[in-house]
């Protein structure tokens, strides 16, 4: 389902709302304070973006999938990989994933080291799951195998969930403008 401009910005800015009222959102990546704010306004401010939005989310897992995108494979996707999470008694691995136009990152939220990077241009498809909506997804190529990957993540907030899926949408939007930017002058 498409949003028009006008809603999915709306969208975005109540989620944005959300995120920031969140005590569990990693600000170290935006340069903020404890107590400061981002503006009502971030939704249409590239620099926080640039810099890379950071949010706290656990790691629920990997599966494979034959698709680049569709909602329909997301979603038995995203069955699959909260199915084998319950079924497993690990704790789920807490991480910083780094929204920017590069890409996504995901640093251990405990040891700070690095665990990926996914260049933007590997990401084919992210959602948050219609019935599971505190968890955000993304499908990508692997640099590795080459084979399609979904990887879940769950957020502490249904708004949270939706403020990554529309924060990367806005990372391949810029990516994009970007992109045709550098391209314009050839």
């Amino acid at each position: 389902a498409r949003l028009d401009p006008g809603s999915a910005m709306e969208a975005l800015r109540a989620a944005g709302r959300a995120v920031l009222r969140s005590p569990r959102l990693a600000r170290h990546g935006l340069g903020l304070r404890r107590r400061r704010k981002l503006p009502e306004s971030w939704a249409d401010m590239q620099e926080p973006l640039l810099e890379g939005m950071c949010f706290t989310l656990k790691y629920l897992g990997m599966t494979l999938v034959e698709k680049p995108k569709g909602e329909d494979m997301a979603a038995a996707a995203i069955r699959r990989i909260v199915a084998t999470a319950r079924v497993g008694a690990r704790k789920f691995q807490k991480v910083i994933l780094t929204v920017s136009p590069r890409g996504i990152s995901l640093q251990d939220a405990d040891t700070k080291e690095m665990v990926k990077n996914i260049s933007i241009y590997r990401i084919s498809y992210c959602t948050t799951d219609k019935l599971q909506n505190k968890v955000f997804a993304y499908v990508a190529q692997s640099q590795e195998s080459g084979a399609l990957e979904c990887h879940a993540f769950l957020s502490p907030k249904k708004k949270i969930a939706q403020a990554v899926t529309l924060t990367v949408a806005q990372a391949f939007q810029m990516a994009l403008d970007l992109w045709e930017a550098t391209h314009a002058g050839r």
